[in-house]
């Protein structure tokens, strides 16, 4: 047996158990000047001198954009039963909300390929690329910004239906609102907690206006969220250590989730960030909790946490573990854990599939080949995961790869290298690594087996 292929007893050789890979406009597109395209707050922030690793821009990155059918040549070449994208909502929709045709048919040519080639589409309607002419009016501090959102999902609904299997609404909340406008790591850069929480309220109001403006104008499809989650471990047996690992999963998984299944926020999220509380109108959480098709979870690593002295927490990295690129360590048992113990928290939790899991690792080139065992290693790990939480009751529906091929990853610039396939970034030149050639070799294999 190869150093991929999933043990004979595995779900995964369930035939209706999706597995693909996944991809965002920002960080593959490139073209970000062309067709009509309006600035993104990614592009405004990556601009800006000491933002992004080594300057690095999504100017270019993949440059997708020009290469898409060769792109989804390569993914069916592959095997792989699902491709999960985003819309870069900028090069769809002009300032005053009219639509920009160019953009919409790259979309259409792109969804309409994909089923041409049996490839179930799931699509992100928002993956980080706020058009900056909405951030220069406030935002996702602006309580407007989610009435566009829902304009936007209106225009797309309408155009795209019946090329999309599953909606996401939004990708990773939490990112947007913390990273984005808590402590400034990523675009628009802001860094204040109370901006985050209200950011939060404006993202979640934005998905669920949407929800019922996709079930109008695509009933076929799926409509979802696709949420981040992080498994926080005690540093010890204290209480005071047990009650930092709670509350750092309050603020990284309940924060989003008991809005979305409980229709309110947790309490403890308040104790651990006191004065934060957003402004909530009356309806807003019956909106937010609109019922789901399904919920997408992007997994990669577990924090260890002690207490702080005070309500919160510090991270308090282990020595000798195994880590990635990106020096998270690798851990599939808080996959599998967090998503049992969803299954125990959440009477209403809606099927799952685990839009995101992956890691980066320093892949080249050698010989024409690029080897990446621990990927391989890696990937193995967590579809075991992933099995032992459906053999535990869960109902998991499928699995995406993070990520089709290198990209620009966000922050880190070009130097993290998360992809099944490696981009030479001077030349565009597209090189299977070979976890890709695993999972497809996987992949032929159970089709054989019917």
């Amino acid at each position: 047996m190869d150093p991929f292929t999933p043990p004979a007893d595995s779900s995964l050789w369930c035939k209706n158990f999706l597995l693909g890979a996944a991809t965002a406009s920002y960080q593959i597109e490139g073209a970000v000047n062309e067709d009509g395209r309006l600035p993104s707050i990614w592009d405004t922030f990556s601009a800006v001198p000491g933002k992004v690793l080594a300057g690095d821009t999504g100017a270019v990155a993949c440059d997708h954009y020009h290469r898409w059918e060769a792109d989804i040549e390569m993914l069916a070449g592959l095997g792989l039963e699902g491709y999960r994208l985003s819309i870069a909502w900028p090069r769809v929709m002009d300032a005053a909300g009219a639509p920009n045709r160019k953009g919409l048919d790259f979309y259409k040519r792109l969804l309409n390929r994909l089923k041409e080639k049996g490839i179930t589409t799931f699509v992100t309607l928002y993956h980080w690329d706020l058009p900056q002419h909405l951030e220069d009016r406030g935002g996702w501090l602006n309580r407007e910004t989610a009435y566009r959102f829902a304009d936007y999902v209106d225009l797309m609904g309408r155009e795209l239906a019946g090329t999309v299997d599953a909606w996401a609404t939004l990708n990773e909340p939490w990112c947007s609102a913390y990273l984005g406008y808590g402590n400034g790591h990523h675009a628009p850069g802001l860094a204040n907690q109370r901006f985050a929480t209200q950011a939060m309220h404006h993202l979640l109001l934005a998905h669920g206006l949407a929800m019922p403006v996709l079930r109008a104008n695509d009933p076929a499809s799926q409509k979802g969220i696709v949420a981040n989650i992080g498994r926080g471990t005690p540093n010890s047996d204290s209480a005071a250590d047990r009650r930092a690992a709670h509350r750092f999963e309050v603020q990284h998984n309940a924060w989003i989730l008991d809005p979305l299944l409980k229709g309110t926020y947790p309490q403890d999220l308040f104790e651990l960030w006191p004065g934060t509380e957003p402004l909530v109108l009356d309806g807003d959480m019956r909106i937010i909790a609109s019922p789901l098709d399904f919920l997408g979870i992007n997994y990669y690593f577990r924090t260890n946490v002690a207490s702080d002295g005070a309500q919160g927490f510090r991270d308090v990295p282990l020595e000798g573990v195994e880590r990635t690129q990106m020096g998270w360590e690798v851990y599939p048992d808080g996959l599998r854990d967090l998503l049992i113990g969803f299954k125990d928290t959440y009477e209403n939790l809606p099927p799952i599939y685990i839009t995101e899991n992956g890691m980066a690792s320093d892949d080249e080139v050698i010989d024409g080949r690029v080897d990446d065992p621990q990927r391989i290693s890696f990937l193995k790990r967590h579809l075991a995961a992933v099995d032992g939480a459906i053999k535990a009751g869960v109902d998991i529906r499928g699995y995406f790869l993070w990520s089709l091929m290198d990209n620009f990853e966000w922050a880190f610039g070009y130097e993290r290298r998360f992809g099944v396939v490696h981009v030479d970034y001077s030349t565009q030149k597209r090189t299977v690594k070979r976890s890709a050639e695993l999972v497809a070799k996987f992949l032929k294999e159970r089709r054989e087996r019917g």
